[in-house]
């Protein structure tokens, strides 16, 4: 629909509206609005293809066989998600989940698809278009800021190993997506999908939920299929949560799997990077071109001896005989309505061959304390290193910059919530401090030995199962989040993998169920959900509906 068009629905309303100024000036604006809406759901139909290859709700599979086939190209593939984010994400519903694109996509992909005529694709990425979240530097004209307002123009001095592998994969970064500030590491009382940078992002499935975080952008961008894939980050929930509340797979990554050199930390001991994906197949294809050692990051030394080509471990069948625990305690404490959908979803394992066994996590709840003492701690060293290896000039440099700034423009960076976080992190002492290491120790020992390791010793566990998390909350920046807990701290804290697949959804809002296990779990955690996925199928493409109701 062209400008002209619009006028004439716009006089049309002022005809209808019949005698009047003022009605007719309502008529008007209503019937412009109208006009609008029906341009943008024009724009979205028609951004729902590339050189008439379909890319909502497609994987990467799918599209790969296209590009080799010749029914479209990388370039067009591109063309079709930049049409489908101004028609979405920039307007219409405005879910606001992409901070920035990328402006040299379609030139890179013009490249790629040269590549491909000449030798061939260099693999599965090869012209596949991927969001990375905005904490995940990039030396490009992107911006890499992790949502704050202090970090622009603070430019890295390379790309993030994983940012390199991707683009040596042949994957076109097509953009950065919103997150929750500071990966939800600078207040208290955040909102999660926030960021002065960003703005709000929101769920596709109620537009006035959270998103979850903090890899927010990620989560919402891939379930309105505004690229193939997207990469996002946990330090605790940050991946399986936002994937569950917007009907995704995430794969939170062993810790040592995926490197996190050139990614803006929270905590060394707990955080990583890991795949956000429509399927179990997307997200496998993802982990195996991101795991890999890097020199840069030595906790990822052993990660050439663990990667995998995860796509070898789909198999529909994989539930049989698979003895897994299920972690209760952790169902009525989000939601009953959550809680009935996974005890459904664990018919459906025990139907197709899963040994179910009832199991309480020992020592579960026992580290929080711990586990933020150790973030903060582990925040300010992480910050000022991360920050010193920036390009020279730049204007913040320490973790005591970052505060200052944030007080100069409180308005813009403090509007709804502060920085407690940041507050008590530039308040302690380095990494030799005994309260740090006390606290460090303590928290392995219970998640991992005296935690998942043994439970899942006594009773000769696969992995442990519980619900990802509750349906999403209503956004409310007074209160800040009010998430009813969710299954990620013990896995966080420990280092060990956790996978989050789509179980169901109440009043539409979707509902993941996890599946946990100990270090290097990966291929067997793959398995399990891919073949719960396949007996299910129950992603369903979000309707971006103003809100949800039980009636």
């Amino acid at each position: 629909m062209n400008r002209r068009d619009m006028m004439r629905i716009a006089l049309m309303g002022l005809t209808a509206a019949g005698t009047g100024e003022a009605m007719a000036k309502v008529a008007a604006k209503t019937a412009v609005k109208t006009a609008k809406k029906i341009a943008t759901k024009a724009v979205a139909r028609k951004a729902a293809t590339a050189a008439g290859v379909p890319i909502v709700d497609v994987g990467v599979a799918a599209l790969q066989a296209a590009m080799k086939s010749g029914h479209t190209t990388s370039h067009a593939l591109v063309s079709a998600y930049l049409a489908r984010i101004k028609a979405i994400d920039r307007s219409g519903p405005h879910i606001n989940s992409i901070i920035e694109l990328n402006p040299d996509a379609l030139a890179i992909a013009t490249e790629l698809d040269r590549e491909r005529k000449k030798s061939g694709p260099r693999g599965p990425l090869h012209g596949i278009p991927v969001l990375l979240k905005d904490n995940i530097a990039t030396a490009d004209k992107m911006e890499t800021t992790a949502g704050s307002l202090a970090m622009v123009g603070v430019r890295p001095q390379r790309d993030a190993f994983i940012a390199a592998r991707l683009r040596a994969a042949g994957a076109v970064i097509l953009g950065k997506t919103n997150l929750s500030e500071w990966a939800n590491f600078r207040s208290t009382r955040s909102s999660s999908g926030w960021s002065a940078r960003g703005g709000l992002t929101r769920n596709p499935y109620s537009l006035d939920r959270t998103t979850s975080g903090s890899s927010s952008g990620s989560g919402a961008s891939i379930a309105a299929s505004l690229a193939a894939i997207a990469v996002g980050t946990e330090t605790d929930g940050s991946i399986v949560s936002p994937a569950s509340a917007n009907g995704l797979v995430g794969i939170k990554p062993t810790l040592g799997l995926v490197s996190r050199s050139g990614i803006i930390p929270i905590a060394a001991s707990q955080d990583t990077a890991g795949p956000m994906a429509r399927t179990v197949a997307d997200a496998a294809v993802l982990l195996t071109v991101l795991a890999a050692s890097d020199a840069r990051d030595g906790v990822t030394a052993a990660a050439d001896g663990q990667a995998q080509d995860y796509t070898r471990f789909l198999d529909a069948r994989g539930l049989r005989g698979a003895r897994l625990g299920v972690v209760r305690a952790n169902f009525g404490g989000r939601n009953d309505l959550a809680s009935a959908v996974v005890e459904e979803a664990l018919k459906v394992l025990a139907a197709h061959g899963a040994i179910l066994i009832d199991v309480e996590l020992p020592n579960a709840g026992k580290y929080g304390a711990a586990e933020t003492e150790v973030l903060t701690y582990e925040l300010k060293a992480g910050l000022n290193a991360y920050l010193a290896d920036c390009k020279p000039g730049a204007p913040m440099r320490t973790l005591q910059d970052l505060i200052d700034f944030n007080e100069r423009h409180r308005d813009r960076e403090m509007p709804y919530f502060g920085q407690e976080h940041f507050l008590q992190a530039q308040a302690k002492g380095g990494l030799d401090s005994p309260e740090y290491l006390a606290a460090l120790a303590s928290c392995r020992k219970l998640s991992r030995e005296e935690g998942i390791d043994k439970v899942m010793a006594a009773h000769k566990l696969d992995a442990l199962v519980a619900p990802s998390n509750g349906p999403a909350w209503l956004t409310d920046f007074i209160k800040g989040d009010n998430s009813g807990g969710g299954f990620s701290q013990a896995a966080a804290v420990a280092g060990y993998p956790h996978v989050t697949v789509p179980a169901g959804y109440v009043a539409g809002l979707p509902i993941g169920i996890s599946f946990v296990a100990g270090a290097w779990a990966e291929p067997r955690l793959i398995t399990l959900a891919y073949a719960f996925e396949q007996a299910t199928l129950h992603r369903r493409t979000p309707t971006f509906p103003p809100h949800v109701s039980m009636v």
